[in-house]
């Protein structure tokens, strides 16, 4: 049973700064691609930030280029998102993914492609 559980979140202003840990268990983590999704009241889930399995390739969201970084450390079998210059519009549960398909370099946007998740660290920046 693959498990996937989130840390890091918490209660910050307006250009500060937190990191995400997503930590996997249940099976081989390091030949499958990864992602942070976020879900706000109220809407749909969005897609982050993505990478793949050896770390070489990633993807992200416009409105988080320049801010975000997604990294991952395959011995320890945990992927990252470090959020700087956090935003209002920021605040959301994220939620860590990952894909069974193993060594791809695809990263896809949507949350159908993915098949784990976890149950989601919540994130508040205040204006």
């Amino acid at each position: 049973q693959v498990q996937l559980v989130e840390s890091g979140g918490g209660l910050v202003q307006t250009g500060g700064s937190l990191r995400l840990s997503c930590v996997a268990s249940g099976r081989t983590f390091n030949s499958h691609p990864m992602a942070w999704f976020r879900q706000a009241p109220g809407k749909e889930r969005e897609f982050v930030a993505a990478i793949s399995w050896s770390g070489a390739v990633t993807k992200y969201k416009d409105s988080v280029k320049g801010r975000f970084t997604i990294s991952r450390d395959n011995a320890k079998n945990t992927v990252y998102l470090q959020m700087n210059s956090l935003k209002p519009e920021d605040t959301s549960a994220y939620y860590c993914a990952s894909r069974s398909e193993q060594y791809t370099i695809r990263l896809l946007t949507s949350s159908e492609w993915y098949d784990y998740w976890g149950q989601g660290t919540q994130v508040t920046v205040s204006s």
